[in-house]
């Protein structure tokens, strides 16, 4: 199995036509193909979100789309997906950014009772 981190993500996304994404698509192509087993984690996950919106400055709709398909790839284990799943929904139905979407699913999954936060949107969704 082979850890995938942010900066290959981002080199294959980016399609920069370098050297690094030359190397990015190859593995995932051979992943896609079977040949390779990739995992990754929700760490990870968000540093692409953050990459994509603070440094290249995408659009929410736009990231939305790209994490969306990242979690849909049969060939890359995530790290709890089913929370990454349920917490890019409500980020794209929400006012609540990505950090505070996946918390709510963390609190719902684990059916916690009580929250404390100063966080106004978190908690009037909790």
């Amino acid at each position: 199995m082979i850890f995938v981190d942010t900066n290959y993500f981002l080199a294959w996304l980016l399609e920069e036509r370098d050297q690094q994404h030359r190397q990015a698509k190859e593995l995932f192509q051979s992943a896609a193909a079977g040949k390779k087993k990739l995992v990754s984690s929700a760490i990870v996950f968000f540093e692409v979100y953050w990459v994509l919106t603070s440094f290249y400055g995408k659009k929410k709709t736009e990231v939305i789309e790209v994490l969306n398909n990242l979690l849909k790839l049969s060939f890359i284990k995530w790290e709890s997906r089913d929370l990454l799943v349920e917490a890019m929904a409500t980020f794209g139905k929400t006012n609540l950014d990505l950090e505070d979407s996946y918390n709510l699913a963390f609190i719902r999954k684990y059916k916690i009772k009580s929250v404390k936060t100063f966080d106004k949107h978190l908690r009037k969704m909790c």
